[in-house]
This record gives C-alpha cells, sequence and structure tokens, in this order.
C-alpha cells in the first residue's frame, strides 16, 4: 500500500511529520515514492541551477540538463537572451536535442520525423503538413512547440529556474545568500567568470541529500579523510628540508585540521535551506600567493575593497536543493538525482577572466584531486554515502539524527552565524525540504 498518496492535505500531513525538530525520517533517503514527489514537488517548487551563460555564448548555443529528474535545453537565442525549453517534442514525446552540448543554428529539428522549432520552442514547420488540416490540430497543444519554463533568471551568468510559473520569486528564494556567487564574480579582476576545464562526472549508489549534507559536515574529514589526506601529509613530512611545498600538498593538508579549527570556523545560515561553512576562517585561507594577482585585484577594485574580496574565504556553501559552491576555488557541484539511492556529481570549474593563469590551474588540480572519478579523497565520502544507503534500509532505527548544538529558539531564525561544527544547517535544509515539499504546484509551462 502506497504510504504517500491522498489528498493533498493528507500527503502534505505525512510529509510534515517526517521532519522534526533534529531529526529526519530514513524514508527521505530511501522511499522511491517520496522520491518521485521529490520530483514533482520539491524540484518544480524551488530555484534550481541550470547552468552557466558562459556555456552558451553564441546564438544558437544549447546545452542539455535535467531540473529534477525533466529533461530540459538551456539554448541562446538571436536577440542574446537565454532560453530554458522542456526537451520534448510535442509530437511523440523524443527528446528533441540530444548532445550535452552543441549548436543548432537557427533552428531545433526532431530527430523522429522532422518536426522544426525555433530556439525559443515555437513551432516552426511540419512535414506534409496538408495531413493535419480540419484536425483541429492548430487548437492543440502539440501546435505550440516545445514548452518553454516561464520562471527564469540569470543571476551574473549563472542561469537558475524555477519549474513551476507561480511560487517564490528569486529574490525572496536566495536573499543574501547571493554573496557567495557575489565574492566569486568578483574574484576576478574583471568581475567575470568562464566556465573552463569541462566537467568532471561521478555516479553516486546513494540518496543525492547524503551529498548535500555532507558539504557542511565539519566532523566527518579528519575522520573520513584520514587514510587519503592523512596520508599526502604524512609523506609530505618526510621529504627533506627546503623542498617547495607541491600544490597538491596545500589542497590535501586543511582537510586534516582538528575539531578545533572547524568549530572556529564558523557556519552561516540562511533561509529556504541555504547555508555555508567558513565565516571567520577555512581551509581555503592559506594558499600560497598568486604572483600578480593581487596587484591585478588592488587596481581593479582598489586596496580596501580587494583585501575584502580575497579576505571572504567562505568553505562550502549550499544553494538548497542541490549546488554546492566553493568561490575561493572557484568551482561547483551539481547533484543530480536520478533515484531515491542513485545520484550523479557534475563537478564544474570556472576561469576567472583577466586573472593569472596559476589561478585555474589550481582549480582544476583541486578539482581532479578532490572531486573527479579517480580522486583520492572523494571515494572516502562515496564509501561512506553507500554505507549510509545500505544501513538506513535496517529495521532496527527509523531517524537520522542531526541534534548537534541544536538550539530551539533557532526556528523562524535567518542568517545565523554559529559553532562550526553545529549540524543547523543540516536541519536547516530539512525544514526547506518540508516547507518546498508542502507547496502548492502550478502550472510547469506554456
Amino acid at each position: 500500500m502506497s504510504k504517500y498518496q491522498g489528498t493533498p492535505e493528507e500527503v502534505a500531513l505525512k510529509i510534515a511529520g517526517l521532519v522534526q525538530d533534529a531529526q529526519a525520517h530514513k524514508d527521505l533517503y530511501i522511499d522511491q515514492e517520496l522520491f518521485e514527489l521529490e520530483m514533482t514537488q520539491l524540484f518544480a517548487n524551488t530555484w534550481v541551477y541550470v547552468g552557466h551563460a558562459s556555456q552558451i555564448p553564441k546564438a544558437g548555443d544549447f546545452v542539455t540538463t535535467t531540473v529534477g529528474t525533466q529533461p530540459v535545453v538551456m539554448v541562446r537565442q538571436a536577440d542574446a537572451s537565454i532560453k530554458l525549453l522542456h526537451n520534448r517534442c510535442p509530437h511523440k514525446g523524443v527528446k528533441v536535442a540530444g548532445e550535452d552540448c552543441g549548436n543548432t543554428g537557427k533552428f531545433f529539428r526532431c530527430p523522429y520525423h522532422a518536426w522544426t522549432f525555433k530556439t525559443d520552442g515555437k513551432l516552426l514547420s511540419i512535414p506534409l503538413k496538408k495531413g493535419y488540416t480540419d484536425t483541429g490540430f492548430d487548437s492543440c497543444e502539440a501546435s505550440e512547440g516545445m514548452a518553454a519554463v516561464q520562471a527564469v533568471h540569470v543571476y551574473r551568468d549563472f542561469v537558475f529556474c524555477r519549474l513551476n510559473r507561480q511560487g517564490i520569486s528569486f529574490e525572496d528564494y536566495f536573499g543574501a545568500s547571493l554573496s557567495t556567487i557575489d565574492n566569486m564574480v568578483e574574484r576576478s579582476p574583471e568581475g567575470r567568470l568562464e566556465i573552463a576545464g569541462g566537467v568532471l562526472r561521478y555516479m553516486h549508489n546513494c540518496n543525492w541529500k547524503m551529498l548535500v549534507d555532507n558539504q557542511t559536515d565539519t566532523c566527518h574529514p579528519m575522520v573520513a579523510h584520514e587514510s587519503s589526506a592523512g596520508t599526502a601529509v604524512n609523506v609530505w613530512k618526510q621529504a627533506p628540508l627546503g623542498t617547495p611545498k607541491p600544490m597538491a600538498v596545500e589542497l590535501f593538508a586543511p582537510f586534516m585540521s582538528s575539531y578545533e579549527f572547524f568549530e572556529g570556523m564558523g557556519i552561516r545560515v540562511w533561509d529556504n535551506g541555504h547555508g555555508h561553512t567558513g565565516v571567520a576562517d577555512s581551509i581555503h585561507a592559506d594558499y600560497s600567493a598568486i604572483p600578480g594577482y593581487q596587484e591585478q585585484m588592488d587596481q581593479a577594485y582598489g586596496p580596501e575593497r580587494a583585501k575584502a574580496i580575497l579576505g571572504d574565504v567562505r568553505h562550502n556553501t549550499v544553494y538548497f536543493p542541490n549546488i554546492m559552491v566553493k568561490g575561493p576555488v572557484q568551482t561547483l557541484r551539481l547533484f543530480k538525482p536520478i533515484a531515491a539511492n542513485r545520484t550523479l556529481v557534475e563537478s564544474w570549474t570556472f576561469r576567472l577572466v583577466g586573472a593569472p593563469d596559476t589561478l585555474l590551474e589550481r582549480t582544476l588540480m583541486y578539482n581532479r584531486l578532490i572531486n573527479a572519478p579517480t580522486s583520492v579523497v572523494g571515494h572516502d565520502d562515496l564509501e561512506m554515502y553507500e554505507r549510509a544507503q545500505e544501513g538506513l534500509q535496517s529495521m532496527g532505527r527509523d531517524w537520522l539524527n542531526v541534534s548537534r548544538l541544536y538550539d530551539p529558539t533557532e526556528h523562524g531564525q535567518t542568517q545565523v552565524v554559529t559553532n562550526g561544527t553545529n549540524e543547523l544547517q543540516m536541519r536547516n535544509q530539512y525544514r526547506a525540504w518540508a516547507k518546498f515539499m508542502a507547496a502548492p504546484t502550478g502550472t510547469e509551462a506554456s
């Protein structure tokens, strides 16, 4: 018998019961029916990251991706605007754009029956159109072409969408949390980012929320990564005196910081499930200076403003539901849900336009060492996720505990700064999950 069906009121009540003050029910991670509700509710009611404008610089350029499990295509228009289309032919439902990216020219052509569509989705032509005369075709849904997502917002070249036409505004959804994106963009002397270095894709046999939870879990690095980052640090200690410190060691070593370091690092929590580690300090705060970069920043912004930009060394920023941004090393991880127990992780890297190439080198090295399928550190986390996915099947316990430093007065507070090992951000995500799972579902597209 289905656990999560019934009237909207009954379903909302059941969902609300899965999130308590300092714990969440294991069904959030293992129940496929609940996962499917997430796709139609949570991922339709929230603002979800789609891609970056630098991926489609020219008219006709497109990128295919998913929002939740919905296939979409992001495409540059002739007037330089960006449109987001549901990647489905209105005829027989075939995905129109099949490649990851490309240039479609002035129109899309369905590979099945050659229906064509303008880059804004409107129907352009149909072979043997006379066959539809007097059939009522002009008033049917198919005549409207590929459906466009109506709620699309481009913020500093980061493209977000809300699948539902009605709902929370972009500004109200993100609020002050956008300061992380601001900081990453402003680390460029020209105030611009470009996707660079391709994408690393890495399949995880676990629920997507495990990856999101882990981004602000600061009590695991010194434990889970002891065998990887810890080994790298120990090998480095054996190097002859005076040996220049490799960039890789600089990137690995902070993972072995103490509990006390992470406590002092701090966590900032915003409304709607957003938050970041690294307020007073972070694992990205002590990298070697890049020759010429400080001077470029001083010239672009003035010494005082440049100091403030580079001094903001946030660790991981979670933009709920499913991305994590690292401003100081210009990376973005996208956690793409596939099933209750399966998630595709995409790790993207950005070039700071106008900055020294060594910064991009560090970004690419960080991504390979930490986030790649061939990484060292990433496999530590993957093992923990998969063990958790298996362990949650146990009938012995039904709840996950996130009560560390719980304070009953935290409810309803926004933009809170707290102890760096507080599990408040995880609780914040669960509360946002419950809120948007219960939000009304509107009409998706036109």
